[in-house]
């Protein structure tokens, strides 16, 4: 078994690109993220967590902004990808622990759903997927409604 940690942050902004999208799930009133892809934080994080886990890099070496292929994608394929590729090295996701940073929007109406989507996407049960959302108590940017920030814990292990 092995354990990785996953972080990413967007700020909120105009970005053509981002359809609104946290933990794969459409979610209402959700600022804009700026982001070369479609900017779900959430997923970004998730993919980070477990490339971290199996030591192959970063989500940046795997799907660089530089490359016109990856500019609006589906982070879901992303993670699709990802997933792929940990088990083309022997590896399967055992649980991720994701926590969503923000002022706004409440993660709280949408854990459920994003837990759901994500086991879909892991190739693992509900129970192995957790989502909580916290508030950064309006300090620095976070917390003054800018942007939004998301840490992510993976085990994986070993097929």
């Amino acid at each position: 078994m092995r354990v990785g940690f996953g972080y990413d942050s967007h700020r909120f902004g105009d970005d053509p690109h981002a359809v609104q999208k946290l933990g794969g799930v459409a979610v209402e009133n959700c600022p804009k993220l700026v982001a070369h892809s479609d900017g779900d934080v959430v997923i970004h994080a998730v993919v980070d967590a477990l490339l971290g886990a199996v030591a192959l890099g970063n989500i940046g070496e795997h799907f660089p902004d530089t490359d016109p292929q990856w500019q609006g994608a589906d982070s879901a394929t992303l993670l699709a990808r990802t997933v792929s590729e940990l088990a083309a090295n022997g590896w399967k996701v055992g649980n991720v622990d994701v926590t969503v940073v923000c002022e706004k929007p409440k993660i709280a109406p949408h854990v459920l759903s994003m837990r759901t989507r994500l086991a879909e996407l892991l190739g693992v049960e509900v129970g192995a997927v957790s989502v909580k959302g916290k508030t950064n108590e309006k300090m620095d940017a976070v917390g003054a409604g800018l942007g939004i920030e998301v840490h992510c814990v993976s085990l994986v292990e070993k097929i």
